[in-house]
C-alpha cells in the first residue's frame, strides 16, 4: 500500500520557506528576486557615484556595494522568509557624501564611522523590544500612508529618471522633451508594463525593463559594454573596515554630529517601517495586526544591515521598496531574497555587462544635465501603481486619519524626503488628537517622536546655535 503524502512533503527548498503554503512556486520565487535585481540593479552605480564625488574610491565602493547587498538581503531571506532586498540607501549615501564629507569636511572613515553608531544604536533598540514597539505604536493609517507616500516618491524618481520630468528654473520641475531617446525606451517599456499588468501577465516588469534595454541598444541611446566580466583586485576592498577604527569611532562621538546621527537614524527606521509594511501589504504578507511577519527579525537584520554598510564603506544598508516589484511577480518567500542576493554576487564579475540595464544616461542642455535610467525607470513608476493603491484602506471621514495621512502621502514627495513626510504625519496626528480633548488616547511613544522629529525639522538651526 502506498503511502500518504503530507502536504508539507516535497523539495528540502519548499519545506524551509513554506513555498506552497504562501502559494507561489519555486519558478514565481526566482522570477521574483530576479525582477527586484534589476529594479534596484542602479545603485551598484549610483552609490559609488555618489560616494566618489565625497572622494571614495569609486571601484572599492562599487565592489562593496554589490557585496553589502548580497550579504544583507540573504541575511534577510534566511532570518524572515520574506522577498525583501537591502542594498545601500540612497538619501543616507547623500547625507554621508554632501553633509559629513563635503560639507563639514569630515574624513569619509568618521562618516562611516557615524554610520555605524547609528545601526548600533538600532540594534540596540531592536534587542530591547523599542523599535518594534515604535512601530507597533503608529496609527494604522499612518502605516498605510507611509507606504502611499513612498509610492509617490517613488513613482516621482522613476519619472525623473525617465527623463520625463525635468529640474525646471522656474517651476522647480517640469515636462521633459519626449521625443528625446532616453524618455522614448523608457515610455516604451512602460506601455509593455501596462498592457501586460492589465492582460495579467506575472513577468510585466521583468519584460518591460528588457523591451526598453534593447531598443535603448539598437537605437543607440544606451551603450554597447567594453567589457563583460573582470575579477576584483585588492584595492577593490579598501574600503572595508576603515570605520571601526577606535580613532573613526571617537571623533564620530562628539556632540556637533549627534543631530546627524539622529537623522541618520530616523530616516533609516521609517524608511524601514514604510517599506515593510508596504511591501508585506502588497504581497498579502500583515497579520491581523497590520504588521509584517517576524517583525523584531526584519527589525534586527535591518539595523545590523545599516550598520554593517558603514563598516563596508557603503553608508547604511536598508530595506529596499524595490523589493515591492518581485512581490508583484508573484514572490512572497525568502528563496526570492536569495535569487537577489546573488544576482548580486555576480555584478561583482559583471558590472560591464549589468551596465547595460542600470547605465545612466544624460540628457538636457550642456551645464544643466539631468541623469537618467531609462531602462529601469519603467519599473519604478510601476512600483508607485502597486503601492498608491493602498490609499483606498485610509478612513477619510476620521480627521485624526485623515489629516496625519494628507501630510504623509503630500509630505514624502514634495520634499523629496520620507523622514520628513513621516514627521509632518506624526505632528499632525499629535495636533489634532490634543486639540479634539485625546491627548491622552496618545501612544507615549507617538508622543516621544514629537521632540525628535522637532529636532529633525530643527537640525540645522541646533548645528549652528547649540551643537
Amino acid at each position: 500500500m502506498a503511502a500518504s503524502t503530507s502536504p508539507n512533503e516535497g523539495s528540502a527548498l519548499e519545506r524551509y520557506f513554506h513555498i506552497r503554503e504562501r502559494g507561489s512556486t519555486v519558478r514565481t520565487e526566482v522570477l521574483g528576486g530576479v525582477v527586484t535585481f534589476l529594479t534596484m540593479a542602479y545603485i551598484v552605480f549610483v552609490n559609488p557615484a555618489i560616494l566618489g564625488a565625497a572622494g571614495l574610491p569609486v571601484d572599492a565602493v562599487t565592489v562593496a556595494t554589490a557585496l553589502g547587498a548580497a550579504l544583507f538581503t540573504a541575511i534577510m531571506g534566511l532570518a524572515t522568509n520574506l522577498p525583501f532586498a537591502l542594498a545601500a540607501g540612497l538619501g543616507i549615501n547623500a547625507v554621508v557624501a554632501f553633509d559629513l564629507i563635503l560639507g563639514r569636511e569630515l574624513p569619509w572613515q568618521v562618516a562611516m564611522a557615524c554610520i555605524v553608531i547609528e545601526g548600533v544604536v538600532a540594534i540596540i533598540l531592536v534587542l530591547a523590544g523599542l523599535r518594534e514597539a515604535i512601530m507597533r505604536a503608529v496609527p494604522h493609517e499612518i502605516k498605510l500612508s507611509i507606504g502611499v507616500g513612498i509610492g509617490l516618491f517613488i513613482t516621482l524618481v522613476g519619472l525623473r529618471d525617465a527623463g520625463i520630468t525635468v529640474n525646471n528654473p522656474a517651476t522647480g520641475i517640469g515636462l521633459g522633451v519626449l521625443t528625446n531617446g532616453a524618455p522614448l525606451i523608457a515610455l516604451a517599456g512602460l506601455l509593455v508594463m501596462i498592457v501586460l499588468t492589465a492582460r495579467g501577465f506575472r513577468g510585466a516588469i521583468l519584460v518591460g525593463i528588457l523591451v526598453s534595454a534593447a531598443l535603448g541598444l539598437i537605437f543607440g541611446v544606451l551603450d554597447t559594454p567594453d567589457e563583460i566580466a573582470r575579477l576584483p583586485k585588492g584595492d577593490d576592498f579598501s574600503t572595508i573596515g576603515d570605520a571601526l577604527a577606535p580613532d573613526n569611532l571617537l571623533d564620530a562621538l562628539t556632540w556637533a554630529l549627534i543631530p546627524v546621527i539622529f537623522v541618520l537614524f530616523v530616516t533609516d527606521f521609517f524608511d524601514t517601517i514604510g517599506t515593510a509594511v508596504a511591501v508585506s501589504r502588497a504581497g498579502d504578507l500583515l497579520d491581523e495586526k497590520g504588521d509584517p511577519p517576524k517583525l523584531k527579525n526584519l527589525l534586527l537584520v535591518d539595523s545590523i544591515a545599516a550598520a554593517g554598510g558603514g563598516v563596508l564603506g557603503t553608508s547604511s544598508n536598508t530595506t529596499y521598496v524595490e523589493s515591492g516589484a518581485g512581490v508583484a511577480e508573484g514572490a512572497r518567500t525568502g528563496l526570492a531574497s536569495l535569487v537577489t542576493a546573488g544576482c548580486f554576487v555576480l555584478t561583482i564579475f559583471f558590472v560591464p555587462l549589468i551596465a547595460v540595464v542600470a547605465q545612466t544616461v544624460l540628457i538636457g542642455p550642456e551645464g544643466a544635465q539631468q541623469e537618467t535610467h531609462p531602462a529601469v525607470a519603467p519599473a519604478l513608476i510601476m512600483i508607485g501603481f502597486l503601492m498608491i493603491r493602498l490609499v483606498a484602506d485610509v478612513d477619510w471621514s476620521r480627521p485624526e486619519a485623515a489629516i496625519p495621512a494628507f501630510l504623509v502621502i503630500a509630505g514624502v514627495p514634495l520634499t523629496f524626503s520620507i523622514a520628513a513626510g513621516i514627521g509632518l504625519g506624526v505632528l499632525g496626528y499629535v495636533a489634532v488628537m490634543a486639540s479634539t480633548g485625546r491627548a491622552r488616547q496618545v501612544h507615549p511613544l507617538m508622543w516621544a517622536l514629537v521632540p525628535l522629529f522637532l529636532a529633525f525639522f530643527t537640525n540645522q538651526w541646533l548645528s549652528e546655535h547649540i551643537f
